[in-house]
């Protein structure tokens, strides 16, 4: 079983920054790509961005491509996003998730663990 845990959520006007913080543990040597998503009220759950644990490529989602970065700090066991140039329209509750599969999927289905989210406000 793996565990984790989102911090860094809060309340920020537009064009602020963020950094959200993904705590992973338990057995985390099985899961080999971390994703970020998000769910607005009344909107599904999408895809944010990817990364695997090993390094190499990271994948955005268009709407945040430029402005998010994801990348991970394998001695913690955890993953980031840093968030630059909010919008509005960002504001949701942000979820991590891990993926015991090496290919990196943006379809929420595949992954296998998941956080209990975090909070993102973006005001005007």
């Amino acid at each position: 079983q793996v565990s984790l845990v989102e911090s860094g959520g809060g309340l920020v006007q537009a064009g602020g920054s963020l950094r959200l913080s993904c705590a992973a543990s338990g057995r985390t040597f099985s899961t080999k790509v971390m994703g970020w998503f998000r769910q607005a009220p009344g909107k599904e759950r999408e895809f944010v961005a990817a990364i695997p644990w090993s390094g190499g490529s990271t994948y955005y989602a268009d709407s945040v491509k430029g402005r998010f970065t994801i990348s991970t700090d394998n001695a913690k066991n955890t993953v980031y996003l840093q968030m630059n140039s909010l919008k509005r329209e960002d504001t949701a509750v942000y979820y991590c998730a891990a993926d015991r599969s090496a290919v990196v999927h943006m379809a929420s289905a595949f992954y296998d663990y998941w956080g209990q989210g975090t909070q993102v406000t973006v005001s005007s």
